[in-house]
C-alpha cells in the first residue's frame, strides 16, 4: 500500500513548485523502495502546456529506466492527474497511481473523463486516491488565495 514517506516527497516538489510562481503539484516516481524521479510543475518555467509534474515524473523516469514501459513503478502525486496525464500514465504502464486531493475541475482518473475506465485505455493502474489529502488540498487553496 502506499507509503506516507513518498507523498510527502510529492509534496515538496509541489511546494517549491509554487516558490517558483507554477501551480504546487509534485510528483514522485518508485520502484521497489528506490525513487526514480521526481518533478514539480514547469509549465510557466518552460512555456510548455504539458510540463506537467507527473509529464516530466515520468519522463525522467523512462530516462533513468532505459525504457518507455514503467510496469514495476508507481507515482505519487500531490493531485488527481489530468486527462493528458492519466493518459501518460496508462501508456507509461505505471503499476500504481496514488494521489492526494481530488480534482473535480481538471482531474481525468476518478472526475471528467474516467480515463482509466474507457474503453480505448489499454492499461489501468491500480488507483488509490486521497493520500495526504489535507495537504495536498491545503497547498493549492493557500496558492490561489494569494494570487486572488
Amino acid at each position: 500500500m502506499a507509503q506516507p514517506s513518498y507523498m510527502l516527497l510529492a509534496l515538496d516538489e509541489a511546494a517549491r513548485a509554487a516558490a517558483r510562481g507554477e501551480v504546487p503539484v509534485g510528483a514522485v516516481v518508485v520502484t521497489g523502495s528506490e525513487i526514480v524521479a521526481a518533478a514539480g510543475n514547469r509549465v510557466i518555467e518552460l512555456s510548455d502546456p504539458t510540463a506537467h509534474a507527473e509529464m516530466l515524473a515520468i519522463r525522467a523516469a523512462a530516462a533513468a529506466q532505459g525504457s518507455e514501459r514503467l510496469v514495476d513503478c508507481d507515482l505519487y502525486v500531490t493531485l488527481e492527474p489530468c486527462p493528458m496525464c492519466a493518459q501518460a500514465i496508462s501508456l507509461a504502464r505505471l503499476r500504481r497511481l496514488y494521489y492526494g486531493a481530488a480534482d473535480a475541475k481538471g482531474g481525468g482518473v476518478d472526475h471528467g473523463p474516467r480515463l482509466f475506465t474507457q474503453p480505448s485505455c489499454h492499461h489501468r493502474p491500480e488507483v488509490y486516491g486521497g493520500i495526504d489529502e489535507e495537504r495536498a488540498g491545503q497547498l493549492l487553496r493557500d496558492f490561489f488565495r494569494q494570487r486572488r
